[in-house]
């Protein structure tokens, strides 16, 4: 596993999202508890950031049409998305957030 820094432990909220860029990648950390998850920044429906909607424990909802993900596998979890999210692996390793955007979940 290649894992590069994403963010600061500190900085992504307990219960909430913190969208960072990693070597060109959109990511939205979510932070539930003592894990950190990332997903990609884009709604499969619609292109929208899901950084910029609601997490409630481990799923996060697109804003725009209300769909939501499963943070941990991407997988779309009602209408109108069906098509996943890729997630990426993380670590924490001190006090950063690693991200391995080597493969895709």
């Amino acid at each position: 596993m290649t894992s590069v820094r994403a963010a600061a432990l500190a900085d992504v909220p307990e219960g909430g999202v913190l969208a960072v860029e990693v070597d060109g990648t959109e990511l939205a950390l979510v932070r539930s508890g003592d894990e950190v998850f990332a997903i990609r920044d884009e709604c499969s429906h619609a292109a929208i950031p899901l950084s910029e909607g609601e997490v409630e424990g481990c799923e996060i909802e697109c804003w725009l049409h209300g769909s939501r993900f499963d943070v941990r596998s991407g997988k779309a979890l009602n209408l109108p998305a069906t098509e996943p999210v890729p997630t990426y692996r993380t670590s924490i390793e001190g006090a950063d957030v690693m991200v391995d955007l080597s493969t895709p979940n």
